[in-house]
């Protein structure tokens, strides 16, 4: 599933600096700017050498420091911003300070440095709070409390980003045009947060169906979330109907959470999760756990959250309706290309696995052809020393 061929004018953009550019979500962007000829830059904290062949300057850089973001888009004309801190539990200062101070040191960088327009990357958490969403659109409102510090500060953040939509002039005297993309659950080769805890829990016999399996959710294969920003970026550089606006984009349609991570399960060779736990009494030791840390946070983080317990039990499904009306935005990858891909992902790195294996082995024979560890040791082919 591809997107049709549309004459689009990738020039308009101009040179793009990717905040976050070597995450899940923000290398994918890269590598869909690069794949049209787009000049890219990124910020980080780390090096990137992935992206070197790319065609991508790099620079190490923290959007808690106002120096580094402003040194960041000098030169920029969009700005495209992925870069959070997306912990549940605890550190609630360093995520205000990552969130909600990251993103206004990039709105003011942005207005100094005269950068035309920003695209914050947002979440559906910001509208969530405790009763299903069914084909949710953009007028739900920010609820009153929420019972996480990250979806707290996503809102506050996306409001900063929607309130500078030509809140204040920039340094050339043009208006800074920004909007907010809340995709909903970002899945795919590499994802580094939700499936590899999934498959943790799945490998180590903790994984329970929550609930009676029926809510339906809104999940987005990264590549359709990198390319809502992209059409995004677009529109605000064309009619910029979606400027001071945020958007919800998905998958095709929304799934049903449990049998789908039992299509996954599939892919990764294990089990069907056919256990079950009450969901009242899994919100219930969620709370207590929540308690525990709270009074003695030396602990770490809960095995379990309410965030967590309720984002497994209810229904959160969008509309991207919107999207598709002010940017033209639809899905790039079907659900069925996406599993593919992690099926493909698993079986390089089943492959891969075996590769290094086999390697290691002929380099161990080729040193020590008796078969000995340095110790003395006998050490069968295959097999740690200690087994």
């Amino acid at each position: 599933m591809q997107d049709a061929k549309t004459t689009r004018d990738w020039d308009a953009l101009g040179k793009c600096l990717v905040i976050g550019g070597g995450g899940f979500l923000g290398g994918q962007i890269v590598r869909q700017l690069r794949a049209e000829g787009v000049s890219v830059r990124v910020m980080g904290r780390n090096h990137y050498p992935d992206l070197a062949p790319l065609g991508v300057e790099c620079l190490l850089g923290d959007v808690t420091n106002p120096i580094e973001v402003h040194a960041a888009c000098k030169d920029m004309d969009t700005v495209f911003h992925t870069a959070a801190l997306n912990h549940m539990w605890g550190q609630r200062e360093l995520i205000y300070q990552v969130n909600v101070e990251g993103t206004a040191n990039v709105i003011k960088a942005c207005r100094d440095t005269a950068v035309a327009r920003l695209v914050y990357t947002s979440s559906p958490s910001v509208v969530i709070g405790e009763s299903n969403i069914v084909n949710g659109d953009e007028s739900l409102p920010y609820p009153e409390r929420y019972n996480a510090d990250y979806p707290r500060s996503k809102s506050i953040a996306e409001q900063l980003v929607l309130k500078a939509n030509q809140g204040s002039e920039t340094a050339n005297g043009r208006g800074l045009l920004s909007c907010a993309i809340r995709p909903h659950l970002l899945w795919g080769p590499g994802d580094p947060h939700i499936l590899p805890r999934i498959r943790e829990a799945a490998t180590s016999g903790r994984l329970r169906q929550i609930g009676d399996g029926r809510n339906q959710i809104t999940i987005t294969q990264v590549e359709n979330a990198a390319w809502a920003h992209l059409l995004a970026a677009l529109e605000l550089a064309g009619q910029g109907r979606c400027a001071g606006k945020a958007y919800f984009v998905g998958d095709e349609k929304p799934i049903y959470l449990w049998p789908w991570l039992n299509e996954v399960m599939s892919i990764w060779g294990l089990p069907q999760i056919k256990k079950h736990a009450p969901w009242g009494l899994t919100r219930f030791i969620a709370l207590l756990s929540e308690g525990l840390h709270y009074f003695f946070p030396r602990l770490g983080e809960p095995f379990m959250t309410t965030f967590v317990v309720d984002q497994l039990v209810r229904s959160h499904s969008f509309s991207h309706q919107a999207a598709e009306r002010d940017f033209g935005y639809h899905p790039i990858i079907s659900p069925q290309e996406g599993l593919q891909k992690l099926v493909m992902a698993e079986q390089n790195a089943a492959h891969f696995l075996s590769t290094e294996n086999t390697e290691n082995l002929a380099w161990a024979d080729a040193h020590n052809p008796h078969g000995r560890d340095t110790d003395g040791t006998r050490t069968g082919h295959g097999r740690d020393t200690d087994s």
